[in-house]
């Protein structure tokens, strides 16, 4: 239940049940629950965009939605996927390039990839049918995009090597083993077939292939993977999900 609990808390704003650090090993164990934290998540984004579709017309429903899934996450993965703009496209080698990652302030970069990217999935939800949520549209892409992106990280956690000596990413790299993954997948597998059948497993494996496709274009740049990259891959996961669902 630890594990489960620090997943929820690292992930989310949910209000904090244990009030202490938690240690490195549980960390690591907490990786294997990242599904099921988007499967809650995932649900709760249905729930405010079917309130939101009873009041306002698509595009501030959707506009809404966006809001509530940013707060949701304290814009935890949204802040890595900006930093990985600036870093990988701010700088010229690899120790340059983590430099940028690890400072807080934001450039240009990061900000347009940021606006780019909640445009981008604003559109995608906008565009699905005003009435949509009432049926059963809304569900499988709010449901599925916040499941596989958070199923899609510990895939690279576990996958690709990490590019610093310190930190908490390096903490919970060194912690996560077959076992997480293997309960992470079991987790997105049963949840992805409940809610689209096989089509939900056929993007489950899509997810994995833009996961491991955003890990090598890093390693292509960078020593190894930060906690942002694996934001990164969480926010390209989600945001193709919800395009997915537009065609």
């Amino acid at each position: 239940m630890v594990s489960i609990i620090a997943a929820f808390q690292f992930l989310t704003i949910f209000p904090t049940i244990i009030r202490r650090m938690f240690t490195s090993r549980e960390m690591g164990r907490a990786v294997a629950w990242f599904p099921l934290v988007g499967i809650v998540l995932g649900m709760l984004l249905y729930a405010v965009n079917y309130v939101a579709q009873l009041i306002f017309p698509a595009n501030v429903s959707a506009a809404l939605t966006i809001f509530a899934w940013v707060v949701f996450t304290r814009a935890f993965h949204l802040d890595g996927f900006m930093d990985t703009c600036d870093g990988l496209f701010g700088g010229f080698t690899p120790e340059r390039r983590l430099e940028i990652m690890k400072d807080s302030r934001m450039g240009a970069f990061g900000i347009a990839g940021g606006v780019l990217v909640l445009l981008t999935q604003h559109a995608a939800l906008a565009s699905l049918d005003a009435s949509s949520s009432l049926s059963t549209s809304f569900w499988p892409a709010l449901v599925l995009s916040a499941t596989l992106g958070r199923w899609a990280s510990p895939l690279v956690i576990y996958a690709f090597p990490y590019a610093r000596e310190d930190g908490l990413g390096i903490e919970m790299k060194r912690n996560v083993g077959l076992q997480e993954v293997l309960i992470a997948t079991l987790i997105t597998g049963v949840i992805s077939w409940f809610v689209y059948g096989w089509v939900g497993l056929v993007l489950m494996a899509g997810s994995a292939m833009v996961g491991w496709l955003v890990a090598r274009y890093a390693m292509r740049l960078l020593p190894g993977l930060t906690g942002d990259i694996y934001g990164t891959v969480t926010i390209a996961v989600e945001t193709l999900i919800l395009l997915v669902f537009t065609i």
